[in-house]
């Protein structure tokens, strides 16, 4: 899973103010400044044949990427705007409000101009860039910023391992962060408002996945700075700096963490447990929000990118359950185990050999899978990123309430991207779930898919930083499927994995609207998981919360998947012969991340590219 919520800027808070979200987006260097210029300077020489179409397009997108640079430091700082580093956005209501008026002008300026008279690539650049601000401006007015964290990521949290990307070399870098840490009170006090504003108006993260949720804050009402996360750039500063310069640097960050930092935790612990924690919303469906309806179309949208109505989702889930059933049944059969599939599942569940005793066992069987699959890629891709990924256990203050794996991605050439394994309950952790998890969190998933992305020059930044889940978590399902041509997967059991997390994927499709549109429990919805896959019991709990909180996110995978199948097999049947797998997925990845209806275009399109014969 690759969080979505991290390129542009007006969606969730809690990802998006946060440091370890924005590594997604980290500092540019002169190498990638170059290739921006590169890029601006083909820009320039195309603008001649462009038509007046594009030039009024351009100078929309050109200013919408101004404002959000001013408005949202956090991406500025991200990319190389060091004086940026020493501020976080504003959440005032009057910042609200500004955002507010502006994406409306930009829609009505939108409205102004013509897509079907845009050359090149600005029809889909049009397509793309009307989504974002359509996503964003929906999720203002029909209030999804006033619940500014998820049960899987919380801004908190996310920004305890800030110090984690702070390098003192040079100082300057260590003032600026101290800077920035002097607001968080400031920016806690503005969050809690809107939470505040949030159940005031029945617009809350819902109760039951907040439990437990408060530890994380706790964790970080210590008792002196050098206690704290935040002071982690301190405790080994370069050598570089001379012993004066290191003991005014330590003395200021103490004085600013002890002062600004764990009082500012200490009044968030205060607020959720006695405020936000009691007051928090009974119901779990999103239907059941003010303006449920439209807020839960419009995560559907969000992140499906398709006007798909809940009820024919529920209805693909269901086909697609019954079908992996029985691929399941099958290597029950293969495995010859006794007893049905209900039986066989909980067999999985439970039984130690398939367990890791230590976390290195288990981060050495997802290193092992990625090597392997490394070596595969050169058959199946024509181009491959530059980037290198790391395999490392998922941060031990999140991992207990965390997902069971995440792609952490960089766009600083000097840090490489990272497949993040959770290590924390290991009799939680199958063994035969690590291919699978491996081909879609690392390569060639969400590794691949995104570093390729960054390294797409000649895209407009808005389109360059963009993340459509259905289409990167489509391809992370896709991935996952690729790997049984690849000759990943060594065992049935392995090869049982792989369908226990594409049942996992349909499910989703079952219960996160049978819960949000249909009228489910939460209990209900943990049965259909328990009788349906064969994940853990912590891991269907913590998902169940995930898809409470976090309203259509999780349709993502599953029809994403659909959809580069579908456009897959469609090539192969025109192509026959001229079918060239590598160069579909060369094509497929070229594009960045589009909506699946630009997504079927731009293949429908390369299909008749590859019919037309060559001069």
């Amino acid at each position: 899973m690759f969080d979505p919520r991290t390129v542009f800027p007006a969606r969730r808070v809690s990802a998006l103010l946060s440091a370890a979200a924005l590594s997604v987006l980290s500092a540019l260097t002169a190498v990638q400044a170059e290739e921006n210029t590169t890029s601006t300077v083909a820009e320039t020489a195309k603008a001649d044949s462009s038509s007046a179409a594009d030039r009024a397009f351009k100078a929309v997108y050109d200013k919408d990427w101004a404002f959000r640079l001013q408005q949202f430091p956090e991406l500025a700082a991200s990319l190389g705007d060091q004086d940026a580093e020493r501020r976080f956005s504003d959440w005032s209501d009057a910042a609200v409000q500004t955002r507010i008026d502006f994406l409306k002008q930009i829609q009505r300026e939108l409205k102004q101009i013509n897509p079907d008279q845009l050359t090149g690539d600005g029809r889909v650049n049009y397509r793309i860039f009307a989504d974002q601000t359509r996503n964003s401006l929906a999720d203002y007015e029909l209030g999804g910023y006033l619940m500014p964290f998820t049960s899987d990521t919380q801004f908190w949290a996310d920004y305890a391992r800030s110090g984690d990307y702070v390098q003192c070399q040079p100082a300057a870098n260590c003032e600026r962060y101290l800077d920035r840490l002097e607001q968080l009170p400031q920016l806690f006090q503005q969050l809690t408002a809107l939470m505040r504003k949030g159940l005031k108006k029945g617009l809350s993260v819902p109760q039951v996945v907040l439990t437990g949720r408060d530890a994380s804050i706790a964790l970080h009402v210590v008792d002196s700075a050098e206690q704290s996360a935040f002071y982690a750039p301190f405790k080994q500063l370069p050598s570089a700096l001379d012993e004066a310069s290191q003991t005014a640097l330590r003395a200021r960050a103490a004085s600013v963490i002890q002062d600004k930092v764990i009082p500012a935790y200490r009044e968030l612990l205060q607020f959720m447990r006695s405020e936000y924690m009691p007051k928090a919303r009974k119901t779990i469906a999103a239907s059941k929000l003010p303006n449920g309806n439209a807020y839960y179309a419009a995560e559907i949208f969000e992140y499906t990118t398709l006007d798909a109505s809940p009820d024919s989702i529920h209805q693909t889930g269901l086909a697609e359950v019954a079908r992996i059933r029985a691929e399941m049944d099958a290597i029950r059969q293969q495995v010859n185990f006794a007893g049905d599939l209900k039986a066989f599942l909980q067999f999985l569940r439970t039984d130690p050999q398939f367990y890791p005793k230590t976390g290195h066992e288990l981060l050495a069987e997802a290193s092992y899978f990625a090597k392997k699959i490394d070596g595969k890629l050169p058959q199946y891709f024509g181009t491959l990123p530059r980037q290198p990924y790391g395999v490392a256990p998922v941060p031990a203050d999140i991992a207990p309430t965390y997902t069971t794996g995440r792609y952490s991605g960089s766009n600083d050439p000097k840090q490489a991207g990272f497949y993040w394994v959770n290590t924390s309950l290991l009799d939680q952790r199958p063994l035969w779930a690590i291919p699978a998890l491996t081909l879609h969190e690392a390569v060639p998933g969400h590794h691949l898919q995104n570093a390729l992305a960054s390294e797409q020059g000649e895209q407009p930044l808005f389109r360059r930083y963009s993340y459509l889940s259905a289409y990167g978590e489509g391809w992370g399902l896709y991935s996952e499927r690729l790997g049984v041509e690849m000759g990943i997967y060594e065992t049935p059991y392995q090869q049982f994995g792989r369908l226990v997390y594409e049942m996992w994927r349909a499910a989703r499709l079952v219960v996160d609207t049978g819960m949000h549109a249909k009228g489910w429990s939460r209990d209900q919805a943990l049965n259909f998981m328990r009788d349906n896959t064969a994940l853990s019991e912590h891991e269907i709990t913590t998902e169940i919360d995930r898809y409470i909180s976090w309203p259509g996110q999780a349709l993502a995978y599953k029809l994403g998947e659909l959809k580069i199948r579908e456009l897959r097999a469609k090539a192969e049947a025109a192509l026959g012969q001229k079918f060239d797998l590598r160069a579909f997925h060369d094509h497929v990845l070229a594009l960045g991340s589009v909506p699946l209806s630009v997504l079927e275009q731009e293949v429908d399109r390369w299909i008749a590219s590859q019919q037309t014969p060559q001069a």
